[in-house]
């Protein structure tokens, strides 16, 4: 299983060469940028990462701050502080952080952190007690308030009332606003159970929609409907004919 990766760091060229870095090890992946602890925070409410490289001075609540919040969690994230300052180590590692990377990050260092986390994961999976039933992981029962999401390099958070639809092409999953199209690492079944059933519906097995959004339902062919919905381009999204049904049911028509 791959680990789940987040950047924390308030310059750009900082995360890009963060990237660059992690994209030759094919057991990580990047699902998340953010510039401050705040904006981190509330990524770290919405998805279960593995690991996050955080950086110390940022403006606001530094990254020592941050890291003795999430040490506090029940099941925190792998902390690997990345910053350019030695007098932080002391502090670092006093929040339990997994590793300290001075930065220029040389590729050897990456390797020996990435590879703490690792061996203190297994130790960590081979110590915890059996459960003796199957219980959902935390982040698929908690409803979501924002859903991170991917354009140009950059973590957008998009709350639930600012999305017209979802859909999927291929492998992808995409996010619909009234102006932008954002690519998300959520698959649309796990958006479906996260979000609002009474809000978004899910019209055909590629698309879920925003009730509230839907401008127009029209017949189309078989029984099936399409709904245009309220984005800038009037999108028409199809509605299945078993969907048509239940969708019919909701609007009372």
């Amino acid at each position: 299983m791959k680990m789940r990766a987040l950047l924390v760091d308030d310059e750009s060229p900082a995360r890009k060469e963060l990237r660059y870095l992690l994209q030759s090890f094919d057991d990580v992946q990047i699902v998340g940028e953010a510039e401050n602890a705040p904006e981190a925070m509330e990524l770290i409410e919405n998805v279960r990462y593995s690991v996050i490289f955080l950086d110390i001075n940022m403006p606001g609540l530094n990254g020592i701050d941050l890291a003795r919040k999430l040490s506090l969690r029940p099941d925190p994230p792998a902390v690997i502080f990345t910053t350019a300052h030695e007098e932080y180590a002391f502090d670092a590692f006093s929040v339990h952080a997994y590793d300290y990377l001075l930065k220029p990050i040389h590729p050897k260092r990456m390797e020996e952190a990435l590879q703490t986390v690792r061996e203190r994961k297994k130790i960590n999976c081979a110590t915890a007690q059996p459960r003796t039933t199957p219980v959902k992981e935390e982040t698929d029962m908690r409803p979501l308030e924002v859903i991170p999401a991917e354009q140009n390099g950059k973590t957008i958070l998009i709350r639930p009332e600012e999305i017209i639809y979802i859909s999927t092409d291929k492998d992808n999953v995409y996010v619909k606003t009234e102006n932008e199209s954002y690519l998300t690492r959520f698959t649309l079944r796990e958006l479906e159970s996260r979000l609002d059933p009474r809000t978004f519906f899910r019209t055909h097995r590629c698309y879920l929609v925003n009730i509230r959004k839907m401008r127009e339902l029209i017949p189309y062919f078989n029984g099936t409907y399409t709904v245009v919905v309220q984005d800038k381009e009037k999108s028409e999204v199809p509605v299945s004919r078993t969907q048509a049904r239940r969708l019919k049911e909701i609007l009372g028509i």
